[in-house]
């Protein structure tokens, strides 16, 4: 009997109960901001929202032979968020909702939060304009994640604010408040230990390929001369090419760009006589 189909796929697929068997159980440092653990608890609990990253990984990974861009994707572009986010609010920076609402600092971490792990959703639909088709997915969504953690005002405009940080996170998004820039930002830095955010074909020797290897830790902190210093390690010269194609793109006109240094390090003796230090 055959056991595969054929376009080489097996015939016995992983189930939709096997791939929640082993479910991505979200969490980031809440701080005691109340409003941020409670929206996890729900995210936690959504099936729903469980099964569209799913589907969304299906898309990516085993239709298009792209990037991961499922649980463990938007769990780790939110943590990545919420720590860039705090670190420019300590460095003096306003966030939106603070500035034009005023909001609390706490419920931007809801904003950037939501977002992170909103953004790919449409995805579940297709690769294709996936960051308009996140939008409607995620108004629905919105409406029963925020009911009850606040007045129904005040959720229409978080809603507003996330729904803007998710679409500003797409090629030529530009985003008018810092949290979008946030998202944006965090989205791009998914990328240590091959977890590139530029789509390559799997198996491939490119320059994409090559290049997703080559980065091996992103760390945040505060900066000597800006709020937020990220400093980034390689094992390749290549990994360049993730900072020039993916990061350097994804930063400008992001609105962070005055707040972020950044510098990458090869380390290994092999590399030194071809690259040293790079900045932006």
């Amino acid at each position: 009997m055959e056991s595969e189909w054929k376009d080489g796929s097996p015939m016995q697929a992983r189930t939709v109960a096997d791939r929640f068997e082993r479910r991505v159980e979200m969490n980031v440092p809440d701080r005691r901001n109340a409003r941020l653990r409670e929206l996890i608890t729900r995210v936690n609990a959504d099936d729903d929202l469980y099964g569209l990253w799913v589907a969304a990984n299906v898309n990516a990974i085993e239709r298009l032979g792209m990037t991961d861009h499922g649980p463990v994707h938007v769990k780790i572009v939110m943590n990545i968020a919420i720590k860039l986010y705090r670190l420019l609010v300590a460095g003096g920076v306003a966030p939106g909702v603070v500035r034009n609402y005023g909001m609390e600092v706490g419920d931007g971490e809801v904003v950037v939060a939501a977002a992170a792990l909103l953004h790919d959703v449409g995805m579940s639909i297709h690769r294709s304009d996936h960051e308009g088709y996140s939008l409607f997915i995620a108004d629905a969504k919105l409406r029963t994640l925020l009911e009850g953690i606040y007045d129904a005002r005040t959720a229409t405009v978080l809603r507003a604010e996330i729904l803007h940080a998710i679409i500003a996170h797409r090629t030529g998004g530009k985003p008018l408040t810092i949290e979008a820039g946030v998202v944006r930002v965090a989205d791009a830095l998914d990328m240590a230990k091959g977890r590139s955010r530029i789509p390559f074909a799997a198996g491939s020797a490119s320059i994409h390929s090559i290049s997703a290897q080559a980065i091996d830790s992103v760390d945040l902190g505060a900066g000597e001369t800006k709020p937020v210093r990220l400093v980034i390690a390689m094992s390749n010269s290549a990994g360049v090419f993730q900072l020039d194609q993916l990061f350097r793109e994804k930063l400008a006109g992001s609105g962070l760009e005055p707040y972020v240094e950044m510098e990458a390090h090869i380390e290994g003796e092999g590399e030194k006589s071809l690259f040293r230090e790079y900045r932006l």
